[in-house]
């Protein structure tokens, strides 16, 4: 891993240093202590304590053993695995054009069995409209200067969505109200993503809530996010895609869910709220 390592990664990296120093504490250890035990000159301790140096699957070993705290080995190990392949630079993906960032999630997809999902602004990709995703992704060819193929990368998101289709599959979905209201494209272009949605609530394996604006609520989701089976978390900043696998963080996300989903309303109240954004957007008109 690079010694200087982008913001999101060097905050993840001394997330993973802070478990390390609370291990040697819980230990009763100084750094001191903890250097002899593994070998180390104690600058190397500190090192990895602040996020300044990434450890190695040897170094988290030799730590867990000298605090007798074998059993976090497997889970630190999977958070430094995340701190090192966790940020992948979409201008890297979308060298070859949009269309292989839209096909790159699909063996996650086909294997996954249990979708999580939770967004703040705009429709899920799996229940988005050929005209949505267009508008959607017009913006982006400029922004990251990549080759424009947006026949193809709308071609691919539609594929994307036929394992909606797969009885095996589960969706759980939270949209925030706001989503209904975001506008890509005209005013056309959103009433027929809101005539989708709609079609798609009604899928047996699908589970969609909608949090109303003016309900009371403990949390607000700080960002939008996917969990895969409870073993991946995916979400997406304007310039990189993050994945998370360390299960302890991967629960946690889990743990949000739950939360974020709990003021939500489905069913039939669910279906009332889009159709006032519906009514909303024809009488705006």
């Amino acid at each position: 891993m690079s010694t200087t390592p982008n913001s999101a990664t060097r905050k993840a990296q001394e997330a993973l240093g802070l478990r390390l120093r609370e291990l040697r504490k819980d230990a009763g250890l100084t750094g001191r202590e903890l250097a002899a035990a593994t070998g180390w000159h104690f600058t190397r301790v500190s090192k990895l304590e602040h996020g300044v140096q990434a450890p190695s699957n040897e170094d988290i070993r030799l730590w867990c053993e000298a605090c007798s705290a074998e059993e976090q080995t497997a889970d630190l190990i999977a958070q430094a695995r995340t701190v090192e392949s966790m940020y992948m630079e979409f201008k890297r993906q979308t060298r070859a054009g949009m269309k292989q960032m839209m096909l790159t999630p699909v063996p996650l997809d086909e294997r996954t069995e249990r979708f999580l999902i939770y967004e703040h602004h705009v429709i899920p990709g799996f229940f988005q409209t050929a005209g949505y995703i267009r508008a959607m992704l017009k913006f982006w060819f400029g922004f990251l200067e990549v080759r424009n193929d947006i026949d193809e990368a709308v071609a691919a998101r539609i594929d994307r969505q036929s394992v909606l289709y797969d009885g095996s599959k589960t969706f759980g979905v939270v949209l925030e109200e706001a989503a209904l209201y975001t506008r890509f494209g005209d005013a056309e272009t959103l009433a027929g993503q809101l005539d989708r949605l709609l079609s798609v609530m009604s899928l047996p394996n699908v589970a969609l809530g909608i949090v109303p604006r003016s309900v009371e609520r403990a949390v607000v989701g700080q960002v939008s996010f996917w969990v895969f089976d409870d073993k991946l978390v995916s979400l997406e900043t304007p310039t990189a895609s993050i994945e998370i696998t360390a299960p302890q963080e991967v629960t946690m996300y889990g743990r949000m869910f739950d939360q974020l989903r709990q003021p939500a309303v489905y069913g039939k109240t669910a279906r009332a709220l889009v159709i006032k954004a519906q009514n909303e957007l024809v009488d705006g008109n």
